[in-house]
């Protein structure tokens, strides 16, 4: 099998057509960095109700302006809209398909907006893909779909029934993806994603993850609020993480891990209570903290699980996943990153 360096060292010498939707997102953002620093030709869709400008502005500007213009094409539109879809894949080999509305919360305040974007999108995505013979498609799924199935480690033949709108939707998506390969010959691989973190990812509004919400409380010294006990467990990743696996996936030539959804995380689990103290004490390590934040204990939230934990097994051994950063690492990244620019925004 060819090893992850070989594959992503690909990219160096063999020109590709990309299509990443969703890419004024948190992870869509990296994605089109990682692939404008390889010389990557990239279609960037995305309608900015979650995503931001301002990343991609964040991205552009690290290179030439000449540059962006011949390596870089933004479309501003709606995946659920079929003929924007045709539009954007039109050239693509390959699709790294990012746009959703995240979040279960937002899910169970909104379930019609979820199903909309999450599914139906999803199959104007796969459909303009096969039209335009896509090479294949990446797509993100999420580690909600193991829902109410308790099993630790988390391993991808086992999961269980869902317990958000939010969590349908990504279950659909994988079934939707193994129909659209039976029917139409399209291959996919999918992506699990397990808790994703880091820069760029937005710490504002109702439905922020919770290290980004908690590095923007404990910078400015306001209140942290833990939603239960604190001993809920996650197993989180580091983004750069997430970005080699989806391009290990359009990439990998290992047959065996086609048309298949995989777990991408770093295969370790900590508390919340855990994690606050490591955002706590890096945080004082690069800034003056007068004083340790107020934490408050919540009612645990809907949908939540208790604990998670993936087995990335299959991933190391089919796509040659290779995740170099850890969380305390990612931790010092991401807080260096708020950090500069809460910084800059005063």
């Amino acid at each position: 099998m060819v090893h992850a360096s070989n594959i992503l060292q690909d990219l160096d010498t063999t020109n590709y057509n990309w299509l990443i939707t969703g890419v004024g997102g948190f992870i869509g953002s990296h994605l089109l960095e990682y692939l404008l620093k390889r010389n990557q030709q990239v279609i960037g869709l995305d309608n900015f109700s979650t995503g931001f400008k301002s990343n991609i502005e964040e991205v552009t500007k690290k290179f030439e302006p000449n540059y962006i213009e011949k390596n870089f094409r933004l479309i501003e539109g709606d995946i659920r809209d079929l003929s924007t879809c045709m539009e954007a894949s039109k050239a693509a080999d390959f699709v790294l398909h990012q746009a959703a509305l995240g979040s279960v919360n937002r899910s169970i305040d909104d379930p019609i907006s979820t199903n909309e974007n999450n599914l139906n999108g999803f199959l104007n995505i796969m459909r303009a893909s096969e039209n335009n013979k896509v090479k294949r498609v990446v797509f993100a799924s999420s580690s909600s779909v193991y829902g109410d199935n308790e099993k630790l480690p988390k391993t991808e033949p086992n999961i269980g029934n869902p317990l958000s709108p939010y969590a349908a939707t990504k279950l659909m998506n994988e079934i939707y993806a193994h129909v659209f390969s039976e029917n139409y010959g399209i291959e996919y691989i999918g992506l699990r994603y397990f808790n994703v973190f880091g820069e760029r990812q937005d710490p504002k509004g109702d439905y922020a993850a919770v290290i980004p919400l908690w590095i923007d409380s404990v910078v400015n010294g306001n209140e942290v609020f833990i939603n239960g006990d604190g001993e809920t467990s996650r197993d989180f990743c580091f983004i750069d993480n997430v970005v080699q696996a989806n391009i290990l996936s359009a990439l990998t030539d290992n047959k065996d891990a086609l048309n298949q959804c995989f777990n991408v995380a770093c295969g370790s689990r900590i508390t919340l209570n855990q994690l606050l103290s490591f955002i706590i004490d890096i945080t004082k390590k690069l800034i003056d903290l007068q004083e340790d934040p107020k934490i408050s204990f919540r009612d645990f939230r809907k949908g939540d699980i208790r604990h998670s934990l993936a087995s990335i097994d299959a991933a190391i051994k089919m796509l040659t996943y290779d995740p170099k950063i850890n969380v305390r690492e990612g931790l010092e990244k991401t807080i260096s990153y708020f950090i500069q620019q809460n910084g800059e925004n005063r």
